[in-house]
């Protein structure tokens, strides 16, 4: 009763923004996401009823137990609400749960972004239909802007709804299904509408912290030294990509340029960065992991998922370390940033950022966008287009 309750209220809620706000987004954009969010509703099956339920295949089991382990632990361990989140299980018979479009002009570095309810400005533009994200992307490159659509597995409502597991990503890895996990239920902590860099490098170091007091936990030398690998092979990507975007940044203030001589100068750092993954390659024991995202077309919205997931994310570690690792302290520090104007509370990490050690620098998010990456320890990935976040 009280589900349906909440259904109803869902749907209201959501009919009501489709008529404050069909000045500046469609309709019928707004008519998928609330369609897209019930099929979650209308689908859900109780974890408990399915471990219980002998045709359901042992290894579904022993995932769907996996999951409530990692509850557990997110709760006792890193002090996050875990709430209902996590409970029940919805198949979507998709490869994704939704599909996020990223944009950024030709020439510039700064991402497109639209407002949408509840989380405000964001860097991204959430489909539950492939197709229709492919055709809002074609849309954007029309307007002769650089486009990246990618496929995202998982993401929050926010607690406004009990996030359910889904058939997109129970079939990951352990450190890959807990950095999800954790990444997830930190954006119930901690969430600041309109600021899409401060809340991912948030949760991505959430989850970098409590991956790493998991497999602490479990003891096992093994595991962790896989994720180890996994940390320095991202480590060397994100330096790679930061280098590129540097120089493009610099490219592109550059007022003395042509806007022909920018684009040649473009087209050079993106072969650059292809070269000098091939050669970091070298010393990765045939490990190819990243062929993928080379190998698609770069551009300048790829390249902003990168710093979007990344950029701060030394930052919030710094910010556990100098708690003594007591997350709850932590987190009414991070908190506190809400208090501020994003610029001036980017000002403010700045000055951390600066004392960051690199070593502080986390692996794959759990909600950057698929873009080919491959799968690695943490990757909670994404979005629902209009009431959640990654």
């Amino acid at each position: 009763m009280i589900m349906t309750f909440r259904k109803w209220i869902f749907s209201s809620l959501l009919v009501f923004l489709l008529i404050c706000v069909a000045g500046c987004q469609s309709i019928g954009y707004f008519k998928q996401a609330v369609s897209g969010q019930m099929q979650m509703f209308a689908n859900q099956q109780p974890l408990s009823k399915l471990i219980a339920d002998p045709k359901t295949s042992p290894t579904l089991k022993e995932k769907f137990e996996l999951i409530l382990a990692l509850r557990q632990f997110a709760q006792t361990n890193l002090n996050l609400e875990t709430g209902g989140h996590y409970l029940s299980y919805v198949d979507l018979h998709r490869s994704n749960a939704v599909w996020n479009v990223y944009a950024a002009p030709e020439l510039s570095l700064k991402p497109k972004s639209w407002w949408f309810p509840i989380v405000g400005s964001v860097t991204y533009r959430g489909y539950f239909s492939e197709a229709a994200a492919q055709k809002y992307g074609t849309k954007m490159r029309k307007q002769g802007l650089d486009v990246l659509v990618g496929g995202v597995d998982a993401y929050s409502t926010l607690g406004w709804f009990k996030d359910p597991v889904l058939n997109t990503f129970v079939g990951d890895s352990e450190r890959r299904l807990a950095a999800l996990i954790f990444h997830e239920l930190a954006h119930q902590r901690v969430f600041i509408a309109g600021d899409t860099t401060f809340n991912e490098a948030f949760a991505t170091a959430v989850a970098e912290e409590g991956l790493r007091r998991w497999l602490a936990d479990k003891n096992d030398p093994v595991a962790a030294g896989k994720y180890q690998t996994e940390l320095q092979r991202k480590k060397q990507f994100i330096t790679l990509v930061r280098n590129a975007r540097d120089q493009l940044e610099a490219t592109y203030e550059d007022s003395s340029l042509r806007d022909a001589t920018k684009r040649e100068m473009k087209a050079a750092i993106f072969i650059q960065l292809q070269k000098d993954y091939a050669k970091i390659k070298e010393g990765w024991g045939g490990y190819r992991g990243y062929d993928d995202w080379f190998g698609d077309s770069l551009n300048n919205a790829k390249l902003n998922t990168v710093a979007t997931y990344y950029d701060l994310v030394p930052v919030f570690h710094q910010l556990i370390q100098n708690n003594g690792g007591r997350l709850e302290k932590f987190f009414a520090e991070v908190k506190n940033y809400s208090r501020f104007s994003k610029t001036a509370r980017h000002q403010m990490l700045a000055k951390i950022k600066v004392h960051a050690p690199d070593e502080l620098l986390a692996v794959h998010s759990p909600a950057t966008p698929d873009a080919n990456l491959p799968e690695l320890a943490s990757d909670p990935r994404a979005k629902s287009p209009a009431t959640s976040v990654q």
